[in-house]
């Protein structure tokens, strides 16, 4: 079975295959393992890191000292970025959200958190065409979409909960980002959930925010591999890691380029994405608090039911 094939079957698209002629540079030990490295590209909500390395060939640059090609994958769904990484079609999934970390090791898959990507909560958003739906009370008995498991599904059920109410309180229909916001604009829900340039859009429409995530999720994002991966190429891991830091470098060295390049990437204004940029924290080093969130993430899985069992989230991060 070939490379890509089983990330075929999951409709992977947009697959970028930078082939680069470097005879000679790779080592023994890397032919025994990879013969390419592949990553995730995820563009929403606002991962304006991978824009700029895609853009730039960062990866291709720092790989081609290994002597290995890059390819990238538009797969953005937490399952099937999981179940690629599994199947070794992928080996970084450069952008995943810690509930999918979390629900993948749940059930057994060797998943394990490089560092940190982002943290946006006020990038996710509760949207109505109805101003009267100001508060948890108003949602009651209301038809809510959103997608299942996700940042979004956590920032509902948190604000629920600051009135006292639970997910069963609301008519909660399993929805992805653009479905959801076309069902709101078609008069056939409440409330839609929506993060990124498609909740930024909202807000230019005047549609009705009920609320956005801060004080109520932290919405991590992180990078991963499997322990395994990690164990038979801690070169290739570590290189990874320093062509990050290298791309966030330059977000930060240059700025005003980075905000064009995420502009074209996709299809907002350059005004749009300077006004969205400030919500998002892309500092890849873990810290205590990110710890204690995916703790915070784990409960609220445990408690909608969708793992049965508790994980210790420390067991989450690479052993190295």
């Amino acid at each position: 079975m070939g490379l890509f094939s089983v990330a075929k079957r999951l409709a992977f698209i947009g697959i970028c295959s930078l082939a680069l002629n470097v005879g000679g540079l790779r080592t023994a030990s890397l032919a025994r393992t990879v013969e390419s490295m592949n990553f995730t590209y995820v563009q929403s909500p606002l991962n304006v890191p991978s824009i700029v390395e895609k853009a730039r060939g960062s990866f291709a640059s720092y790989f081609k000292e290994l002597g290995l090609p890059v390819n990238y994958a538009n797969l953005t769904a937490g399952p099937q970025q999981t179940a690629a990484l599994a199947s070794g079609d992928l080996q970084i999934l450069n952008a995943v959200g810690g509930t999918s970390v979390i629900l993948a090791a749940a059930n057994g898959a060797d998943v394990k958190i490089i560092s940190m990507y982002s943290r946006s909560p006020k990038a996710f958003m509760l949207f109505s065409n109805d101003a009267a739906i100001d508060s948890p009370a108003a949602l009651k008995g209301k038809t809510v979409a959103g997608p299942k498991g996700t940042n979004l599904h956590e920032l509902l059920v948190a604000y629920l909960k600051t009135g006292g109410l639970t997910i069963d309180d609301v008519k909660f229909v399993n929805m992805g980002i653009p479905a959801a916001l076309a069902a709101l604009e078609g008069g056939t829900i409440d409330a839609a959930l929506q993060a990124g340039p498609s909740a930024y859009n909202c807000m230019k429409s005047g549609k009705h925010l009920i609320t956005d995530g801060d004080e109520l999720i932290a919405a991590l994002i992180a990078t991963a591999t499997s322990q395994k991966f990690y164990d038979e190429n801690k070169e290739l891991v570590e290189t990874f890691e320093r062509a990050q830091r290298s791309v966030l470098q330059f977000i930060a060295e240059n700025h005003d380029e980075a905000m064009k390049m995420t502009a074209e990437a996709t299809g907002l204004s350059v005004e749009a994405v300077e006004e969205m940029f400030p919500m998002y924290d892309f500092a890849m080093d873990v810290s205590e608090k990110d710890v204690e969130d995916l703790k915070k993430t784990e409960q609220f899985l445990l408690d909608n039911g969708m793992i049965d069992k508790e994980i210790d989230v420390k067991t989450l991060f690479l052993k190295r």
